[in-house]
């Protein structure tokens, strides 16, 4: 499975002035939400719409900053992230959804579930966590702003493409390799340096995953070594309402690595939750 090129039939919207990318396909009552992760774009939960959109109305947009989506003036972090989920939501006349993060998706969809509970019929977080960064985690992402700035984003991209894939990935499905490559070089220097800072910033959210009074299915690759599979295993315990799975032969990026096995899943429990 590949990343398709990006659906000419992309949507704009004005929110809060500023104007946001985003597609939406198929019909439903409860609609789905899809946030990407770091550093990449709506067209990385493609698998996903195209599978969904048969039986139930798919949204994916653009986090400000990255791909289409203006950045605005205020300084990036993810407590404002979820802020513009809401809105975005409120803009579409959205009183509820299923919202599915993954990486960076995971810990906006995090803050935003916490601080806007009656918005989320149910959640899906994705090779995510609810830790904060070790001190060692952030100097190293201090380090790599520094080399960003120094040597432009080329280094940058090459190095975290590598370590979002299995090594099976980075083997048999090249096409993806590069594809997911060059999402990451269409990103502005600004979106990727000043994204690094708030992930950096982030609050841990682990002390509210007792507090999530939805359904929520866990996902996470097998292999991924950014978010490893102990941390999905600790939101499964501190989530009463929580199902856990792991992708065989994926790592960072399980969704695009083995879309059919996650898309089995993420069907079966959307579509446990649209018939209740």
């Amino acid at each position: 499975m590949i990343i398709k090129q990006k659906p000419k039939a992309d949507l704009k919207m004005v929110v809060k002035g500023r104007s946001v990318s985003y597609n939406d396909k198929g019909k439903g009552k409860m609609p789905i939400i899809f946030l990407h992760g770091f550093p990449f774009d709506k067209s990385t939960w493609q698998p996903q719409m195209d599978a969904l959109a048969v039986t139930h109305r798919v949204i994916a947009y653009d986090i400000r900053g990255f791909g289409k989506s203006e950045a605005g003036a205020e300084k990036p972090n993810i407590r404002l992230f979820a802020d513009d989920l809401v809105q975005f939501m409120d803009a579409m006349e959205i009183q509820k959804a299923i919202v599915c993060g993954l990486s960076m998706g995971g810990y906006i969809l995090l803050n935003a579930v916490f601080r806007y509970a009656n918005r989320f019929e149910a959640i899906v977080l994705c090779d995510t966590q609810c830790i904060t960064d070790s001190p060692e985690a952030k100097e190293k992402r201090k380090q790599t702003i520094k080399q960003i700035k120094g040597n432009g984003i080329k280094n940058f991209a090459q190095a975290f493409t590598k370590s979002v894939f299995c090594q099976e990935t980075m083997d048999k499905n090249k096409e993806l390799v590069e594809n997911t490559h060059n999402i990451v070089l269409a990103n502005s220097f600004d979106a990727i340096t000043e994204t690094l800072g708030a992930l950096t910033r982030r609050k841990e959210t682990c002390s509210t995953l007792g507090l999530i009074d939805v359904p929520v299915l866990i996902l996470c690759g097998k292999e991924d070594i950014i978010t490893v599979p102990a941390q999905s295993e600790l939101l499964h315990r501190s989530i009463e309402q929580s199902k856990l799975h792991f992708i065989k032969k994926a790592g960072h990026l399980s969704n695009l690595e083995q879309p059919e096995e996650f898309n089995k899943h993420l069907l079966k429990f959307v579509s446990g939750i649209s018939k209740k």
